[in-house]
């Protein structure tokens, strides 16, 4: 038997005719070089296989969804879940899951069919990763197991990078607190006109209930205690995931989807909890929760853990228009400097060898923005990128948690910016429950230096609670960092309009989330004109 509260993820391969020795072995070494001091690989019993499995309740709880979207395929995903928040309520069955995509909705033009296995060691989850589709085409999608058919999902290719795409419109989330309120933001991005969505973490909170307290009160309660093993997680993503906003938004667009740290736990970096020593234990607890995530959500095998390791940055371009990179500042930084969020800068926290990214990740943002050939470059992160400096009396404080803590990893990719004349840089940022636009300026200390890109960062879905327009603090904020140009506290999303001459950004955002059926409204927008780098004030522009 596996060990409790470990399931190793690269027995769904071992069980898997798709992959070859040679990829086995590939992955087996990997995790053997970890010398965790545990057993990885234990012998399973044969997993039978229920071929016409019954439900005494309906299995698709969680919805479905879709990701990862490529010119010619889309990842297609669902997990079976009769009791979601109680380990999903099935036996250790392999159940057939028949899938289907159309060219309509009522399934009349079906392109696609085919059946595959929800298997108990990825939690009855699904990934199809369909193959031979349209560039750039609208799709509809469901499954069926046994005689229970599935909500239909709609999705779409990306364009071809060959194309010459002229309008390409996204939103992007970060940071929803289950118990902070409801997902009503969710309910108007699914009715928004999108080609994609973008979520930038903070998926989940690994806290037990009441743990974080929202200002004004938490509004609903957290399932069992704090997550650390793979069932917690997984009862976790459930709860989440049977939130009907949350389902409709991710039945409506394919999502390209990363991580932050409360997938985890609040502020960890690579192998460092949040207090203490790192370890076993705490290794365990990072590949359980990989696990959990790779199992909720649209990614394809690519992204499979191995272990307490994933490999979730990535790169997807849209025609010759846009080509996003999507980073990852958890798993491979540097350890902060200090526990006190806030701190003066010094030489722990400037010293040149210190990296958000990791040396690998960065190499590979570098190259792939070196040779875009697109015209908008994104950057889709978790955490503030713009230097953010806080004054208390004569001290000059910054936060460790975000680039800020890593000033020589920023200022490697700000002057890269520069001398490589990337087209339009666009960091999109979460992480901070509430909204921010700056301009990326060479040199922060300077307001007179070159400006090479902008930043916006987007508020929380929920997390914070129902927030307010303006805060004192953030006017003192803005004082002091004349590079950030807006400032908002309500809850919501950001959507962005992607044409030849303009990136037009509109930041959506509702008055409450303590109670259900909040409107939405646009509370300002922003415009930076192609090959001019720096934030506009909306206007009347070339749409």
């Amino acid at each position: 038997m596996l060990e409790k509260g470990w399931i190793h993820p690269d027995l769904e391969d071992f069980f898997s005719s798709e992959m070859n020795r040679r990829d086995f072995l590939k992955s087996a070494g990997k995790v053997a070089m970890f010398a965790l001091g545990f057993t990885l690989f234990n012998p399973l019993p044969d997993i039978p296989l229920q071929a016409a499995p019954r439900f005494s309740l309906y299995p698709f709880t969680l919805g479905v969804a879709s990701g990862d979207p490529l010119p010619d395929s889309v990842v297609l995903w669902t997990r079976l879940a009769t009791d979601p928040l109680n380990g999903g309520g099935y036996p250790p069955y392999n159940i057939p899951v028949k899938w289907e995509i159309a060219e309509d909705e009522r399934f009349q033009r079906v392109v696609q069919t085919g059946t595959t296995v929800a298997r108990p060691e990825l939690g009855h989850s699904v990934h199809v990763d369909v193959n031979g589709l349209k560039p750039g085409h609208e799709y509809w999608y469901r499954f069926k197991s046994g005689s229970e058919i599935s909500p239909v999902g709609r999705t779409k290719t990306a364009p071809s990078p060959q194309s010459r795409l002229t309008d390409f419109t996204f939103a992007f989330a970060s940071c929803q607190q289950f118990e902070h309120g409801y997902y009503t933001a969710y309910r108007h991005m699914a009715r928004e006109d999108l080609d994609l969505v973008v979520h930038l973490g903070d998926y989940i909170y690994e806290y037990g209930p009441h743990r974080y307290i929202a200002s004004g009160g938490n509004i609903r309660k957290h399932h069992g205690r704090e997550t650390k093993t793979l069932a917690d997680y997984r009862n976790r993503y459930a709860q989440y995931r049977s939130d009907e906003d949350l389902k409709a938004a991710h039945a409506n667009f394919p999502w390209l989807v990363v991580w932050d740290d409360h997938e985890v736990q609040n502020n960890y970096a690579a192998q460092m909890p949040e207090r203490g020593r790192g370890g076993k234990d705490f290794l365990r607890r990072r590949a359980a929760a990989y696990q959990a995530y790779y199992e909720h959500m649209p990614l394809r095998r690519s992204s499979l853990p191995i272990g307490p390791d994933m490999r979730l940055y990535r790169r997807f371009t849209f025609g010759d228009l846009v080509e996003f990179n999507l980073l990852d500042t958890r798993q491979y930084r540097d350890n902060q400097v200090s526990n006190a969020k806030w701190s003066p800068p010094g030489m722990r926290s400037t010293a040149q060898n210190r990296s958000i990214l990791g040396q690998k990740q960065e190499q590979w943002l570098m190259e792939g923005l070196k040779h875009s050939r697109a015209r908008w470059n994104l950057l889709a992160q978790q955490v503030f990128f713009s230097q953010r400096v806080w004054r208390e009396g004569n001290q000059r404080l910054l936060n460790m948690d975000t680039w800020d803590g890593y000033a020589a990893s920023r200022h490697r990719l700000l002057q890269f910016l520069a001398q490589e004349k990337i087209s339009n840089p666009v960091v999109i940022t979460g992480d901070v429950h509430s909204s921010w636009a700056c301009d990326l300026k060479t040199d922060f200390g300077d307001h007179r230096s070159e400006t090479v890109g902008v930043e916006f960062v987007g508020t929380s879905i929920t997390s914070g609670g129902d927030g307010s327009d303006t805060l004192r603090s953030a006017r003192r904020m803005l004082r002091d960092n004349p590079h950030i140009r807006f400032f908002n506290n309500r809850r919501g999303y950001v959507r962005c309009r992607l044409t030849r001459n303009y990136c037009l950004t509109d930041y959506r955002v509702v008055p409450y989330v303590s109670r259900p059926h909040a409107p939405i409204v646009t509370r300002a927008s922003f415009a930076v004109e192609h090959g001019k780098p720096g934030i506009q004030t909306a206007g009347t522009f070339d749409r």
